[in-house]
């Protein structure tokens, strides 16, 4: 049976368990360590900290948009996004990352990036970055850095990439 996930805002109660699922999820604390520094800087964007759930209230992912900038452009980086492994091919990632990128347009933002799995962002609409003059500053594989745009009637900026300073980039 496919669980029906629940996704929200994070609230300073769920800093906690989110920590939990980023150290659940990846090898190192990097990313748990990643998503704390942003939440004090200033690319944090309220409302942009998704949290999936089950119905009875238990966190099992988590997908965060904050800010960075296309040229000088300002822009959107999604990341991490991390589920409980217990969790993962369930859809609670898909469904944090869909809820993310629905509270980003809300909010009027019309471009984001991604740095991640050639094979799984593209069904968010994400695609191949460098098609649209869009790098980094980074050796990373070409098909790796996407880029969506969240209103068709606007085209990606073309130019590079800049992340918030905890990023380390």
């Amino acid at each position: 049976m496919r669980t029906e996930w629940i996704t929200r805002a994070e609230t300073g109660a769920d800093v906690p368990a989110v920590r939990e699922i980023e150290l659940a999820a990846f090898d190192t604390p990097l990313e748990a360590d990643l998503v704390d520094a942003l939440r004090t800087d200033a690319a944090w964007i309220d409302g942009l900290s998704v949290v999936a759930g089950d119905r009875d209230g238990r966190l099992v992912g988590h997908a965060l948009l904050t800010r960075c900038h296309i040229g000088d452009t300002p822009a959107l980086c999604l990341g991490p996004v991390a589920v409980l492994p217990a969790h993962q091919k369930t859809g609670a990632g898909a469904a944090a990352i869909r809820a993310a990128l629905e509270a980003a347009k809300d909010q009027g933002e019309r471009f984001v990036t991604v740095l991640g799995h050639p094979a799984y962002y593209p069904r968010f609409g994400f695609t191949r970055a460098s098609a649209h003059g869009i790098t980094i500053a980074l050796d990373v594989p070409d098909e790796a850095l996407m880029a969506l745009s969240l209103d068709p009637d606007q085209p990606l900026p073309s130019g590079t990439i800049r992340y918030a300073p905890p990023f380390g980039i």
